[in-house]
């Protein structure tokens, strides 16, 4: 399937009224790997369901979910990570953390979240900064967990030691808000862009990166300027200009020493034509 489709899909799934987390996950995946085809795609989506056949009938209660879901994806299968997996690009596609087992934490935690969601637990993600872990329950029975630790269940002190240590901050309420599935991929692809961003000679990955988030409902205004970057890094140096031009006019009214900076910039930019 071409590229236009697989980023035609991902945008409508992105504006559906409930957007599928793992569609869009795999559609990302779609983009990273030409090869994967709606046949892998298909064979990504029956992985997490053949997974969530394999948890046990009748649980009930936030932490008999977290414990079988730990038992199965943790000990039994071995999805887990290691500080090397935050090296590797496939950390980052849900396809390749069901092959390999292995991942960044938000993506084991969406494996975690689709496996569960499939087989009825009350789960979603949590958006801790600098590690995502997974939640089950209410507030007031909550049970978190860390997919990248195996299951590990966290204790209040445990999720204060991994903000304190991210950001040197303290735990507060609204870090333990359930994160919705666009906040989830655009997260990953985030982790995306920074991967690529310390590695030149992989600016075709920060691009397709940067113009799925573009395709999202809400995203940053200056993802335009950095796409402008990537396109004039990349030698298209006319779309380039003109995408810093677009960007200088929205942020014109309220920035307009940046925006005559970006002019500057679009102008060297069809320069270098010449």
């Amino acid at each position: 399937m071409h590229t236009t489709e697989w980023r035609r899909r991902f945008a409508e799934e992105a504006r559906e009224e409930r957007p599928d987390l793992a569609t869009l996950c795999l559609l990302v995946g779609a983009e990273a790997d030409p090869a994967l085809g709606q046949a892998g795609l298909d064979a990504a989506e029956i992985e997490l369901d053949r997974l969530a056949g394999m948890l046990p009938y009748g649980l009930r209660g936030p932490r008999s979910w977290a414990t079988a879901l730990a038992g199965l994806l943790g000990d039994r299968c071995g999805f887990h990570g290691t500080p090397g997996d935050y090296q590797r690009l496939e950390s980052s596609l849900l396809h390749e953390v069901l092959r390999r087992h292995r991942g960044l934490p938000i993506l084991l935690s969406v494996v975690w979240i689709e496996v569960a969601r499939r087989a009825g637990a009350p789960v979603y993600g949590v958006a801790l900064p600098g590690h995502f872990v997974v939640g089950f329950g209410d507030p007031g029975e909550r049970i978190l967990a860390d997919p990248f630790a195996g299951g590990r269940t966290l204790t209040g002190p445990d999720a204060e030691l991994l903000v304190a240590g991210a950001t040197g901050e303290r735990l507060s309420p609204s870090m333990l808000t359930p994160a919705d599935p666009l906040q989830i991929v655009q997260r990953i692809l985030n982790n995306i862009r920074a991967w690529a961003s310390v590695r030149p000679e992989r600016s075709d990955v920060a691009l397709w990166a940067v113009e799925l988030s573009l395709l999202l409902p809400a995203h940053p205004a200056r993802l335009r300027y950095e796409r402008a970057q990537l396109l004039v890094q990349r030698g298209d140096f006319l779309n380039g200009a003109a995408e810093m031009d677009a960007y200088a006019e929205v942020v014109a009214p309220v920035e307009p020493t940046v925006a005559e900076s970006v002019r500057h910039r679009a102008r060297a930019a069809r320069a270098r034509l010449n």
